[in-house]
This record gives C-alpha cells, structure tokens and sequence, in this order.
C-alpha cells in the first residue's frame, strides 16, 4: 500500500548490471535494506567515474539531495474518488485529481508509467510575489514517510520572497521531484512543455538538461504574450514569456506541423497526369555542406535529352551533360546520390534556365504525402494575437458569467495549438498544475475539431481563494473548485456548438447529420474526480506490532471505517498498476455490490458476509483479477476455500484481500 521506493528501484537496476555492486545493509532503523558498495561500483566504471571534488558540468544548488531524497522516498497515500463532483464518472476517460501534486505523481507512476504523450505545466515563475510548495526536505526519511502514513494533507503553500536566501534553491528544490516523476510518465515518444518567464528561464533549461538529457532539448519557444509590453518592468517592456520543450528521446520524438497558409499552397503550381499537385525545389544542394568535397561521391553527371527533356544517369551520344556548379562556377554536389536519383527518376525533371544558358535539375515536391497534406515546420515564434494573455482572463469571465475568478489564465488557444503540435489523435495528455484547467479546456475542444480521441488528466491542489477575490464572492472556495467547474462549462459549451453544426435533414444531408450526431456521442467532456488522501489502511495495517490486548477487538479489520467500497476499489486499482479512467459497472449479485472494471479485468466485493454461492458466481465469470476485503466472508471456512473455488472455474485469476 505504498507507492514505488524510486532508490530501491534504482538500487535493482544497478544489481542486473553489476551484481558484485550491491549488497546488504542496515539503515537507520536497523532494517536490512540492500545498498551500493560505491567502491565497487567506481572499480567498473574506472574509466568514467569522477572522484571527489573535481570540476564538473553540473547543476548544484542548496538542498539538491533533499529534492532527490523527496522524488525517491515512497508514500502510503491513496486516490478517493468522488462522485457527486465528477461528470460521466462511469465512463468517461479524463481525470481530474485534487491534492498536492507530488503525492499524485507518485501515486501515478504505477499505473501510468511510459504512457504520457505530451505534458504541458505552468508552474509558479517565481517572481517573488506568487506561491511555491512548501515540501518541508529538512526532514529524515523516516519522518517523511511516518508523516505520509498518518498525515492527511492537501498540499502545502508558502510565499517565495525574493529576499529569502533561498530564493532560488527554494524553488528548484520543489520543480526538481516533480519533473523526475514526471520524466517516469512520458512515453519513449513523449514531450513535455513548461511555460516560464526570465525570472528562471536560464535554471528551468538547466534543471531539464539534468532530467531529461542535454541531448533530448528541442526548443526554447518565444510566445508574444503582451504585444504592449509590461510598463511596470524595470528597463524594457517585455512583450513575451517562454515554453521550454524536452523530450524522453530525442531520436524517436515526432512533433506535428503547422497547416500550410493559402500563400504557401499557391507555391505547388504544378500537376501530374494523377492530378496530384506539386512544386519544384533543385536537385543541386545548397546551404552548409554543399560542396563536392563535401560528400565526393554525390558529385556526378546528369544527362538531359535536348528534344524530349529526358534525363539519365548513363552518358549518351547528343545529350546535355549537367553538372551541380554553384553560383561561383566551383564544384557543388546533388542533393541525392546515383542510386536514389535512378530509383526516383520519375520525380526529377530537367529545364533550360535562360539566364544560364544550360539546364538544372529539379526534384517534384508534392503537396501531398502518404494520402495527407503536408505540414510546415512550427516556427520558434508563437506571434498571434490569439495568444495574448488577455485572452485568456477573458474566455474564463466569459465562461463564469462575467466574473473574473482567475488572474492571467493562459489563452485556451496557445494550449490548443501546443496539444496539436505534441499529441496524437490518441493520445495521452497531463497537466500538473492546472490552474483554471485551460489544458483540459483545449483538450476537448481539439477533440470537437478533428474528431481525436486525446484524454487528459488535470492535478490540481485545493489552493484556498482570497476571501476578498471575486471567485471567493461568488462561492468558490479554491483553486481546484474552479478548475472543475470550468471543465463542466466547456464541456457542455463545446458539445452544444458540435451539435449545433448539424445540417438541415431536408436538404438531402441525412447522412451528415448521423456523422455529426455520432461525433457528439463520441466526444467524452466529462471526468472523474479523484482526491489524495491519508492511506484507505488503518494504522495497524503498517504497525501491527503496536496492537495490545486492550485494543485488539478494535483492531480487527485493517481498514479505516470511513472508507467506502469505491474508495477500496481505486486503492486496488493504484496497487496493481491499473488504468484509473477504465469504465466501472456495479452490479446487485445476491444482495451484494460488485465492481466490474473494464469487464472483466477486475471483479470486486467489499461488503461483509460473502458466501460461497456468491464466490462461485463471481468465478463464473472469470476475472483476470478478483478482490475481496480479508473480514468480508462469512466464515473462515469460505476464506479459506475462496481459493480453490477459483482455481476449479477460474485458475488464470488473481486474487486478493484487503
């Protein structure tokens, strides 16, 4: 009932590669727990190690190792779901979790390892005015996790003055956690974007060369956010702030393209005998490395006949002979080598250039590729009005009524376009610090548009509103409350405007409007709220040697008495790694309530008195999984048969008991 112990984890991947390397220790505690022989470990990599305190390319700041000790230490938290704050909580594919969100990264890693696609964060900038969490690193691990067990906490807020010492420190130490759990997330070919300004631009690209990889950079993006400047800075009025992008592999990562504009389409002036339309770009290299010496053996002859303009690679008798010069008469080279120009020859086509008085090659450029209009590289300059910031304090007032609940919320837009660049139609999307759920916003309108599957989850901590602010007036008590009421009113804006574009049935569009009414069926605008909390197991449960005979009666079940079924549910959900957006069905099996998850993924019952006519009902449908509460049966003699009951109908099902 714990989250993964990341040191452990690692400790277990050093012991595959180099087992001589890790053996037994007590820690603190006295607990035998296995460890790195680090002298061992630097004989192995004598050759790479760095000893002692020689200079190195690091990134190093007070409290780093604490911030490490936070990402690896294990927590006995869970997610208890709510209903009554969730929309299509049954069946809808999108979360939304409430809490501090380094617990829910944690709890997360489980069931969601390597299968984010695309993360996007608006952390705190740190500007000396605004909020960071207060994650408390003095502490010892021990502490950390006795606090995790017994603590039920949302999160922890505490302003970051630019005249504390650690002003900086401070706020590395609470992104560096997040971002390495949130590394463990992404997917082999997943992409995470953060927006920031210049108060930590030049730490945040440092911190992701330390998490991600120097090598997996991709882009420091320029977005015109305040096309009148900001009058109240020092020196210059600044007009923009940034979004960093870095990627799990650089060498598999694939982003999305911008559409191509009208004037760029106007460029393929030409068709072929298919129809298709194309443009011609020289076969002649140019740019850097376009010289013969260059890549020697792309420097070849190329023959074009004087009355057909036909081209070979063989010399023949009467035919031009071209030869790729540069603009100063030197020796350049193609673009293609002999054999990919003999195997595409049907691309390339040869024209007299006047000027010249000779011939060129040219290779055709279609406009569209593999049944698909081709895309234009997205720019490093994201310069529309659209993304101007005060777009988005005014799509919010709009959505709440003309009433400003949230200060300077990022255009749905500028998210709108960054999900369209890093996400697939199918993809998953995650956003840990969701503000007013903008990226949640985007995510369902991008859907609307292209008809994309792309699911979301939202995390965001219970940040309490100013009892002054217009979002307290209006009764929303925090952060989190507006997140989720904003999601529920763009969910049924955006299906009311998808529905709203069905054509008229009696002009001949009968089939259309199925099309659009399977779209607005199809599109999931709701989500399933789930909250961190203390741990579903009571104390006796983690300390059962704590019990005494006075207590023992109370101490019988190890679960807490305020926890639900559903609350039991999505506990065995996180433990055994499952999706947490899977569809959920209860069913009344003789008088008892049961969860079917996905199916048959995951039969479960918590209620109290399980007999066996109920056990050998459930096996019938033979569950991958099976999950009872250990005090639910109604006598030890079904306990202990519950196994082989199974084994005879269903011997492929796991079984387990809280």
């Amino acid at each position: 009932m714990h989250t993964p112990d990341m040191a452990q984890n690692n400790i277990a991947r050093i012991r595959e590669l180099f087992p001589n390397c890790v053996t037994e220790a007590k820690d603190r505690d006295g607990n035998i727990s296995l460890a790195v022989d680090f002298d061992a470990l630097r004989q192995e990599l004598s050759d790479s190690i760095v000893e002692g305190e020689r200079e190195r390319y690091r990134l190093d700041w007070p409290g780093k190792k604490e911030a490490m000790l936070a990402a690896n230490a294990p927590i006995a938290k869970t997610l208890r779901p709510c209903r009554e704050e969730s929309v299509d909580f049954d069946t809808t594919q999108n979360l939304f979790i409430e809490g501090d969100n380094l617990d829910a990264l944690k709890l997360l890693q489980e069931s969601y390892l390597g299968k984010v696609k695309m993360i996007y964060i608006d952390p705190p900038y740190n500007t000396g005015n605004d909020f960071i969490y207060n994650d408390d690193f003095a502490e010892t691990a021990g502490e950390y996790l006795a606090r995790s067990n017994q603590k039920n906490e949302n999160g922890r807020l505490v302003a970051n003055t630019e005249s504390n010492g650690r002003f900086h420190s401070d706020w590395l130490s609470m992104m560096y956690p997040r971002l390495k759990l949130a590394r463990n997330l992404l997917a082999d070919d997943g992409v995470i974007f953060i927006s920031c300004d210049d108060n930590e631009l030049c730490n945040i690209n440092k911190l992701c060369q330390d998490v991600f990889g120097s090598n997996n950079f991709i882009s420091n993006l320029v977005v015109i956010s305040n096309p009148r400047g900001r009058q109240s800075d020092t020196h210059i009025a600044s007009v923009h702030d940034y979004i960093i992008v870095y990627c799990k592999n650089i060498n598999i990562v694939k982003l999305n393209g911008a559409k191509l504009t009208d004037e760029q389409r106007c460029e393929f002036l030409f068709t072929d005998i298919t129809g298709e339309q194309y443009r011609l770009l020289g076969l002649r290299q140019r740019g850097s490395a376009s010289k013969r010496k260059d890549r020697p053996d792309m420097f070849f002859p190329i023959y074009v006949s004087p009355d057909t303009k036909k081209i070979s690679i063989k010399k023949i008798d009467g035919w031009y002979e071209v030869l790729p010069k540069k603009s100063d008469n030197s020796d350049g080279r193609w673009m293609w080598g002999k054999e990919k120009c003999q195997n595409d020859m049907d691309k390339l086509v040869a024209r007299y250039i006047n000027r010249r008085n000779e011939y060129d090659i040219f290779v055709k450029d279609y406009l569209n590729k593999n049944g698909e209009e081709r895309q234009r590289k997205q720019k490093s300059l994201f310069d529309s009005k659209n993304y101007n910031n005060q777009n988005g304090t005014q799509e919010v007032k709009e959505i709440f009524d003309n009433i400003s609940v949230m200060s300077f919320p990022k255009p749905k837009e500028l998210i709108f376009d960054i999900c369209n660049m890093g996400s697939s139609n199918d993809a998953l999307i995650l956003d840990f610090f969701a503000g007013s759920s903008t990226t949640a916003h985007a995510v369902m309108q991008l859907n609307a548009e292209d008809g994309g599957n792309r699911r979301f989850i939202m995390v965001q901590l219970p940040e309490v509103c100013d009892e002054k602010s217009e979002a307290a007036k209006a009764g929303y008590k925090t952060i989190a409350e507006i997140s989720k009421e904003r999601i529920r009113r763009a969910g049924t804006k955006i299906r009311e405007e998808l529905a709203a574009k069905q054509p008229d049935t009696a002009s001949g569009q009968g089939n259309l409007l199925e099309d659009t009414s399977a779209s607005v069926q199809k599109l999931d605008t709701g989500f399933r709220v789930l909250k961190v909390d203390s741990s579903n197991m009571a104390d006796v449960f983690y300390n059962p040697d704590t019990v005494s005979q006075k207590t023992l009666m109370d101490d019988v079940s190890s679960i807490k008495y305020d926890r639900s079924p559903e609350d039991l549910l999505f506990q065995v959900l996180l433990d055994w790694g499952v999706d947490l957006s899977m569809p959920i069905r209860r069913e009344t099996i003789q008088g008892k309530t049961v969860f079917f998850v996905d199916e048959n993924a995951l039969v479960a019952c918590f209620d109290k008195n399980i007999t066996e006519e109920l056990v050998h009902e459930l096996a019938e449908f033979q569950p991958v999984r099976a999950v009872f509460r250990d005090d639910g049966f109604v006598s030890d003699a079904v306990k202990i048969n519950v196994d082989q009951i199974f084994r005879q109908i269903s011997p492929g099902t796991l079984i387990k008991s809280l």
